[in-house]
């Protein structure tokens, strides 16, 4: 029996393989929570720009020899206000606004970049990720920054529910619109970089959407949304770190595949009970007259 079982707690015997699978469920709790909200408002290019924003901040922090984290922490909050104020009250559309700030700092993110002859493991860790490598200080870092994040949402829980839902209405209601969008840039900023480690600059978004995107198929408030996405994002998590350790691949790539596939099988099975409860619903046919006089 032990033989059998060998395979499933094999990789949990080494440390590295604790601390990773500890800072990937970390990283995917905040961002299923989070990205919830970038579904409900259609800001799933929002998702993906911050975090390549972010770049330009560990490139500038790993030139000045400072923090990458600090780095790519004010670079996320400084995209995030911009965008926030450039789509102020319909200056700029804000998918706009999204693409002239991310591209202009990812830019300079490579540009700054671009001053070293090489890349080094630790700037390429922040773009394409490396959970593998994740100290106890980064594991501790990503739990705090996160509590911070699940604790701002749950405070704000009614503000930023009636805003993903109906801004109109919550303007009529006296909630204060743009400062509520505004938090909401600022949080996804934060869950950006506390993802940065696990799956890099360029998945990131992945981990905001797909999980989201999938809760937001089988669930029907948005209570059950992020219950229904907490648990993709961590089933993902230690299934890509499953398939990272005996396929000898990338964890961050395994982690987003895996996601993708429980999307896939989400999608495919709420398609398959919609056809199933329209078939019920169709009423029974009439038996056909009778051809006799």
């Amino acid at each position: 029996m032990l033989t059998i079982l060998e395979p499933l707690w094999e990789p949990w015997t080494l440390e590295f393989m604790q601390r990773a699978l500890l800072a990937a469920c970390l990283a995917s709790v905040v961002a299923a929570v989070v990205g919830c909200y970038v579904v409900l408002r259609g800001m799933a290019f929002l998702g993906d720009a911050i975090p390549h924003a972010t770049f330009s901040g560990v490139a500038a922090a790993f030139l000045l020899g400072g923090s990458l984290y600090l780095g790519g922490t004010v670079a996320a909050l400084v995209t995030a206000l911009l965008i926030g104020l450039l789509g102020r009250r319909g200056a700029l559309k804000h998918d706009t606004a999204v693409g002239i700030v991310f591209v202009a700092a990812f830019a300079l993110g490579i540009l700054l970049a671009s001053r070293r002859s090489t890349y080094t493991v630790d700037l390429f860790a922040f773009v394409f990720g490396n959970v593998l490598a994740v100290g106890w200080g980064d594991i501790w870092l990503m739990a705090g920054v996160g509590a911070l994040v699940l604790a701002l949402v749950f405070l704000f829980w009614k503000e930023l529910l009636i805003v993903s839902y109906d801004p109109t209405m919550a303007s009529a209601l006296g909630v204060p619109v743009e400062r509520v969008q505004m938090g909401l840039l600022a949080l996804v900023a934060l869950t950006a970089v506390i993802a940065l480690k696990a799956v890099g600059v360029v998945l990131v978004a992945a981990l905001l959407v797909t999980p989201a995107a999938t809760g937001q198929l089988v669930a029907r408030s948005l209570a059950g949304m992020m219950a229904s996405a907490v648990s993709v994002g961590l089933v993902s998590a230690l299934a890509g770190l499953y398939v990272a350790y005996y396929a000898d691949v990338s964890p961050s790539a395994a982690i987003v595949l895996s996601a993708t596939a429980l999307f896939a099988l989400a999608f495919v099975a709420t398609k398959l009970r919609a056809r199933a409860a329209a078939r019920r619903a169709l009423p029974e046919r009439a038996p056909a007259p009778s051809s006799r006089t």
